[in-house]
Formats: C-alpha cells, structure tokens, sequence
C-alpha cells in the first residue's frame, strides 16, 4: 500500500491544473471537478479514459511460496487473494445489474485498449524500479529458491534414505520433475542400485491397449538407458506382458546386474534367460517365486551359467521340481542359497529330495528352506559315507501347516555335519523329539521355531516329555524359541524354564512363545525375573494360567509388570 499512494498522489496533481484552468474557479478541488466533467462532455472517449485511470492500479509485488502436496510450489498473495487487484468482488446488496456474456466480453476488450497505452504512466519509472526490487529480492531468495539453494550432495543423501524405505520407483521419478537440480540429483547412479517395478498404468491382469503396451517399452527403454548403469538389484513384480522384453532390456543395459526378481509373473519365455546368459555374467541371485516361466530356458541357463549363481528361489511345482533334480546334479557349486516354497492352499506338496546328492552338489550351502513343502527323503546307495553334510550350514528351514513326514533320522541325514547352524525352524514337525534336537552337532543355535500350527494331529498326539534337554544344551545361546502348542508337562516346563533362568548371565534370550502351553505361573516367574532382555513373550491360550495374564507381551515394562501379577 506504501508503493500505491505516491503514484495516485501524483496522477491526481497532473491532473488537476488542467481542470483548473478551464474552469476558473480558484482553489476548490470538487467544483473544478464538476466543471471539468461538464465542459468534456463534448470528448466521451478521454473522460472515460480519466475514469479508468484513476481506478487502474499496479499489481501488487508481495507474495509468498507455499509447498503443497505432490512437491507442487504454490504462489499465493501475502494478504488477501483480491488486495489490489483491477477486479473486486461485489459487495452484498449491491445494486449492479449483471451483464450478459456478450457485453462482458465487449467491456473487457475496450478496457485492454484504452488502459494500456497511456503516457502518463511512464512518469514515474525509477520509484516503480527501487519498489518492486525492495519487495521482490528478498522473498524471491527465502521462499522461492530454498529447494535450489541446497547442495547436490545433500539432496542425494536425502533422496537416498527415502529409497531404502519406499523404493527407488516412483519416487526418484517424480522428484526428477521438480526442477533442475533436483532432476540431477535424483539421476544419480547411486539411488538406483536397487530398483522395484510394480504395476504399470493399469491394473495387473486387465488387457493393454498397442498404445498403451508402446509406451510401457518406451519408458522402460529410457529408464534402462539413463537410469540402470549401476544397477544391481531389479524386480518385477505382478506384470502379465512385456516380462521377457524387460528381462532383455535390463541384462542388455545392466552389466553390473546381480540379482534378479521376477515375482507374481507370467510369460518368460527362454529368451529372456538366453539374453541373461550373454549380457548379464555378474549375476548372482535368480528369484522366481510364484511366477511362470519356461522351465527349458532355466535349465539351459544353468547348465551353460550355474557356476556363478549363488541364490535361487522358486515354488514347488511338477514342472518346476525339475529345477531342483538339476541342482542335486552339480550344475550350481557355488550355491549359498535354496529355497522350495509352494501356497498354503496347495494340496499336493510332496517333494522328493536327495539329500546326500545335494550334500556332494552344494557343499557351500548356508541357507537351506523348504517352505510348506513336505519333503521326502531319499537316499543314495554307497553315499553315506562319501559326504561330510552342509558343513557352512547357518539356517534350515522345513516349516509346514500341514502333516510333516520328517522325523530325527531324517533330521540328522541333514545336519549330522553342520556344526554353524545358527537357525533352526520345524514348525509343524510333529514327529521331531526332545532327543533328536538335542543330538544335533550345532552347539551355539540362536533361533529355535518348534511351534505346531494349523496341524490336524495337535490336541490328539501323546505329551513329550524331556524339553529340559533342549534347553539346557542352548540356553547359553538362544535369543528366540518358539514351542507354542506343544504338548509338555507342568514339570517338564518347569525344569526348561529354569534351565532358561539359570543362563542369564548371557542375558541373549529377548523371544519366548508359550502360546497353548501348560505353562504354570512357578514354572513363568523366574525365567521373568532373571532373564532381562526378554522383549517378546507370548502367554495366549495357557490353560494354566490366570484369565487376566493369557496375552501377548511386548517391551520390556509390560513384562515386568506381568510380574507383579505373578
């Protein structure tokens, strides 16, 4: 308002002595302004033009920048939306008639042509000058370009723990379009080592128009070329077309490719692994977890390529099983990494497995998981003698929902030389005793899962007994055990649970689940109170116990306080 009042001040000076001497009337301003609108009667054209001078004014020069939602900078004026403005809202009870869309239009196009081009305007350049660069340059340079004042560097760091958690696309994509240093510094190769690509502008399973199926290539192709250079991690998740092009597109533009997902997925054909096999030769991983593919393909892969691969997942099917008959035969020495998974709807789950083949084929082994999959055990003439087991062995895993033929021979053909395992999950191994775990040759087991859930046999089996030998052989090392639903005694709970007590001076053990248990509140309260980095219990379903205290326990207050009640 400070810069409007000098510029009316002065149009009204220039103004007046020109009416004055036409009327003559000495000094009284209103009458020389009636006078003068009198005697220019005769000019319509400059009277009106005077009118509208004195009510244009300049736009006003303060505003301020707000950042909205999606990264969008939002100019908005400092005071209110209609301050200064040429055009103001109509008061109520205002008289004015409305005027129709053709006289609005005809109003506007006489105001650009008789407003604009007045000579008087340009009396006062210089004051406009200074004003409009006091009011402009400092919000200009703290609100406007706060994004661009930051280094490169900073924004990248910035960028690249939003990556870690949310995923490189399509974030990286859509900060790219801020402006130009923030396009530069989300095209660093450094945030797109590992990159997700999900559903792509429709819904998994629906048809894609050419158009639509064109412009998907397009846009992988430029993200492949300007995007992938470093590229170590790629995933494509529940995509129904176009998977073996963009398979082909990554290992053609990705040479430092190490793992590869496909998840969710149909239509690889063999192509698309033929391609991996000339362009992609640091690849390490391959995971094709409920995905379809063509079986020949991979098999080809493996024989020609099975040397460098460390890790493969896939799900257990008739097709698929033969993935693994060609593991067992040698084609992957190097394998760190095996998992078998199927759905837990599946109703034939059923894999036969050799054991002692795969000891001799995989001898690096670390992880070892058949999820859901109850494997049958088959063995090899004249072998038991010629292997020494997964001797690098750290995690087995041959959880099910379903009935488990394993029993301890099996478990011990498996583990007799694995002296570094460190998790061990049968969950749903019904069949499994006290003493077969406590035969194992691993002496410092950290994870023990033995928890029966969704079996049909739980309920109806005979109790066990002797649930002290388990741990005590580990109570030194175990930091997570899970027994829920099985069937031990009050006494036997009793004597495990000191056991557990007696080996706080590790103080390692922070997971316990109970749930379904015959656990009792003696045989509860000094595994509680000596056990001091217990995190997570698990007391639900405990028939033993007292309907107030049959929950789940989380932190470390909550269990103390369970105490108290004890």
């Amino acid at each position: 308002m400070e810069a409007e009042a000098p510029t009316h001040s002065e149009r009204s000076e220039d103004t007046t002595p020109s009416t004055s001497s036409t009327s003559g009337q000495g000094e009284d301003g209103p009458k020389t302004k009636k006078s003068s609108l009198k005697r220019t009667t005769s000019k319509p054209t400059n009277a009106k033009a005077k009118k509208r001078k004195r009510v244009s004014r300049p736009v006003p020069l303060g505003y301020t920048v707000h950042q909205g939602e999606d990264m969008l900078l939002v100019i908005s004026s400092s005071t209110s939306q209609y301050a200064g403005s040429a055009w103001t809202p109509p008061k109520k009870g205002s008289k004015k008639k409305k005027l129709t869309k053709g006289k609005g239009k005809a109003s506007q196009i006489k105001k650009q042509k008789t407003v604009h081009p007045k000579p008087k305007v340009a009396n006062n350049p210089v004051v406009k000058k200074k004003e409009d660069t006091n009011l402009f340059v400092p919000q200009k340079t703290t609100d406007h370009r706060w994004g661009q004042s930051l280094p490169e560097e900073v924004l990248v760091s910035i960028f690249q723990m939003v990556v870690v958690q949310d995923g490189a696309v399509p974030f990286l994509c859509r900060v790219g379009r801020v402006c130009r240093l923030w396009n530069t510094a989300a095209s660093s190769p450094v945030l797109w080592r590992k990159v997700t690509v999900g559903h792509c502008w429709i819904a998994p399973g629906k048809t894609q128009l050419p158009k639509t199926e064109m412009k998907i290539k397009e846009t992988f192709d430029w993200m492949a070329q300007n995007r992938f250079s470093q590229l170590r991690n790629f995933s494509l998740c529940h995509w129904k077309k176009n998977v073996t092009y963009a398979v082909e597109v990554v290992s053609q533009f990705c040479p430092h490719l190490r793992s590869l997902k496909i998840s969710y997925c149909t239509g690889l054909a063999a192509t698309a692994f033929h391609s991996l096999g000339l362009h992609s030769q640091s690849l390490q991983g391959i995971d094709l977890q409920h995905s379809e593919f063509q079986v020949e393909g991979v098999l080809e892969y493996l024989e020609n390529h099975g040397s460098q691969i460390k890790q493969i997942l896939f799900t257990h099917g008739i097709k698929n099983d033969r993935l693994l008959s060609a593991i067992t035969k040698g084609s992957c020495p190097d394998l760190e990494l095996l998992e078998v998974n199927t759905k837990l709807d599946s109703k034939d789950c059923e894999l036969p497995v050799f054991i002692h083949a795969l000891h001799m084929a995989c001898p690096k082994l670390k992880t070892f998981r058949m999820l859901n999959v109850r494997p049958l055990h088959k063995t090899m003439r004249n072998s038991a003698d010629s292997t020494l087991g997964f001797p690098l062995l750290e995690e087995l895993c041959i959880a099910t929902t379903s009935y488990s033929y394993m029993t301890d021979k099996d478990l011990w053909d498996i583990l007799f030389g694995s002296t570094r395992l460190r998790v061990l999950d049968l969950r749903g191994c019904s069949r499994i005793t006290p003493s077969g775990l406590s035969s194992l040759p691993c002496l410092e087991l950290e994870c023990l899962f033995w928890g029966q859930y969704f079996c049909s046999n739980v309920g109806l089996s005979s109790p066990k007994k002797e649930l002290h030998m388990v741990t005590q052989k580990w109570s030194r090392t175990l930091q997570q055990l899970d027994i829920a639903n099985q069937l031990f005694s009050e006494e036997d709970l009793e004597i495990a649970m000191s056991h557990l007590a007696q080996a706080s001076e590790a103080d390692t053990l922070h997971s316990l689940n109970l749930s379904g248990t015959r656990i009792t509140p003696p045989a509860l309260r000094p595994v509680i109170g000596q056990t001091t980095a217990l995190r997570y219990l698990n007391l639900s379903s405990c028939r033993y116990l007292p309907r107030g205290i049959k929950r789940i326990y989380r932190g470390q207050e909550d269990i103390r306080q369970l105490l108290d009640k004890l």
